[in-house]
């Protein structure tokens, strides 16, 4: 019935006791998860994962973020994209406020090496015929631009993809929509005071929804700050569905097709 379009599986907190992770989403009715690598290190056992269970899927990418990891080349990520259960590329983009506020103060100019990472990522995916999964936080300006750039208008040739956990403004939002983008919605909706991303939550049109957890991280109320997990995923929908006056079932249903169509390896 659900489908949690960004989690972390192999992340410790969740991979400690995966066959408890998986009853619970089972007990939910989560059907499908996407999950996400960080690093090429990772990627592997992201993949290994995925492959070794019925309704999960794998990206193959280098977060934002990640420092003194290795750094591929549209050559890996490309490869990568062609092994079984790997339906995207990420997750991807540009992260200036872990860089600037939590790790010394360094200023955009000195983070060249995300915007060069990026341009790898949106490369590999148009070269692999995957979209992309987009991470971008307090640089939405220079996410949209380098998509611009790099030809990802949403026309043919275009990867397209994903702008997930999305917490930026309206306008970003309509902006990744005319990009071709689709919208995920995260635990962060549930928060009493966001505010802005509620609206963007009714702004967004249906057949362009996700939904996901990004556990371990962001879980939803009433479990914020325990850890997060996909089972968590149709408390995101319900608000979600509260916000737009509609059923939960309407959108756990149109989230799951659209997650369908945006990752066209997937099995439906």
């Amino acid at each position: 019935m659900f489908t949690d379009s960004h989690c972390h599986l192999t992340f410790p907190e969740l991979a400690a006791d995966f066959a408890a992770v998986r009853a619970a989403m089972a007990a939910a009715q989560v059907d499908r998860a996407l999950c996400i690598s960080t690093t090429m290190e990772e990627f592997p056992g992201v993949q290994a994962l995925a492959a070794q269970y019925d309704g999960l899927w794998a990206s193959a990418g280098v977060h934002p973020d990640s420092e003194d990891v290795h750094e591929p080349t549209e050559d890996e990520l490309v490869a990568a994209a062609g092994l079984p259960k790997v339906v995207a590329i990420g997750e991807t983009g540009l992260d200036y406020y872990q860089m600037q506020e939590r790790k010394g103060g360094r200023t955009v100019a000195d983070l060249e090496w995300q915007r060069d990472r990026f341009r790898t990522h949106i490369r590999a995916a148009r070269r692999a015929g995957l979209p992309l999964v987009i991470h971008t936080r307090s640089a939405s300006d220079d996410t949209l631009a380098i998509l611009r750039e790099e030809g990802e208008q949403g026309g043919a040739g275009s990867a397209g993809g994903v702008f997930h956990c999305f917490a930026e403004t309206r306008d970003v939002a309509r902006a990744a929509l005319d990009l071709g983008f689709y919208v995920s919605m995260s635990g962060i909706v549930t928060f009493k005071n966001a505010h802005e991303l509620h609206e963007v939550a009714k702004l967004v049109p249906e057949d362009r929804l996700l939904i996901e957890t990004d556990s371990p991280y962001l879980a939803p109320v009433p479990f914020r700050g325990k850890i997060n997990t996909p089972a968590y995923v149709p408390h995101v929908a319900a608000r979600v569905a509260e916000l737009r006056g509609v059923s939960v079932e309407q959108i756990a249903r149109a989230t799951s097709d659209n997650f369908t169509r945006l990752f066209p390896k997937v099995v439906a």
